[in-house]
């Protein structure tokens, strides 16, 4: 999860769930064990990439975060097919990977 960037995750051919979150965010600690176990499983079919806001301003500008946790889930093509705000639970992201035809 770590050490991918967000860039080159977009540019990798694979579908890519972006989360911007921040370290003592409450819900983000929730989604760092989901989204730990979705790279693991979906590994070579998903990119997991993890943004840390105040870290990453520029990027969390240029995406219009405006709450943490968001995910952004990007299609194959780096387009942004869906945003979630808050706790996403992991049966609902993979109900959507399942839509986007990620299995």
């Amino acid at each position: 999860m770590e050490g991918l960037l967000i860039e080159q995750a977009l540019s990798s051919g694979k579908p890519t769930l972006a989360e911007f979150s921040w370290r003592t965010c409450i819900p983000c600690k929730q989604m760092k064990p989901v989204l730990e176990e979705l790279a693991v499983e979906y590994q070579g079919r998903l990119n997991v990439v993890n943004i840390e806001v105040y870290e990453q301003k520029d990027l969390t500008h240029e995406y219009g975060i405006m709450t943490v946790p968001t995910q952004i889930l990007f299609d194959s093509k780096g387009k942004e097919v869906i945003r979630h705000v808050g706790f996403w639970a992991k049966k609902d992201i993979v109900t959507q990977l399942e839509k986007m035809g990620v299995e």
